[in-house]
C-alpha cells in the first residue's frame, strides 16, 4: 500500500488526531471540513459563509494532493438544519459543474465548534 498524508496551510490545521487527508494509491480519503478561517482557526460566520468556507478549504487541501475538485467522487455533506440543504445545492453549483460527485446530505444533532456544516469525501486521480 502506497500511504500519503496530504496537509496544507492554506486549509484549517486539524483540531485532533486526524489528518487533512490521506492518499492511499490513486485514492484521496478527505477529512471532514468545517467553516473555519485557515488564518484565524475561527468559524466564520452564518450559513452561507460556512458552506463556502467548507468548500474553499475542501478544495485547497485537494489542490495540496495535485487534484482538482472535479475529481470528487463522493462528498458526505451534514446539516445541523436540513432546512439549508437548498443553499447548499446552490452554493454547490459555484464549485461543482457536471457530471457532480455522489452525494449524501445529513441531519446531525452538532457538529465541531458548533458549526453548521460539516463536508468529507473521497477524490480519485488517473
Amino acid at each position: 500500500m502506497n500511504k500519503e498524508i496530504i496537509k496544507t496551510d492554506n486549509a484549517p490545521q486539524a483540531i485532533g488526531t486526524y489528518s487533512q487527508a490521506v492518499k492511499v494509491n490513486n485514492t484521496i480519503f478527505l477529512s471532514g471540513q468545517i467553516g473555519l478561517d485557515p488564518k484565524t482557526m475561527q468559524l466564520v460566520d452564518g450559513i452561507e459563509n460556512q458552506i463556502h468556507q467548507v468548500f474553499k478549504n475542501i478544495s485547497e487541501v485537494i489542490k495540496a494532493s495535485g487534484a482538482s475538485m472535479s475529481n470528487i467522487v463522493k462528498l458526505n455533506i451534514y446539516l445541523t438544519d436540513l432546512g439549508h440543504f437548498a443553499t447548499v445545492n446552490e452554493i454547490m453549483k459555484q464549485y461543482f459543474s457536471e457530471p457532480y460527485p455522489a452525494r449524501a446530505a445529513v441531519g446531525v444533532a452538532s457538529l465541531p465548534k458548533d458549526a453548521l456544516i460539516e463536508a468529507d469525501g473521497f477524490v480519485v486521480i488517473d
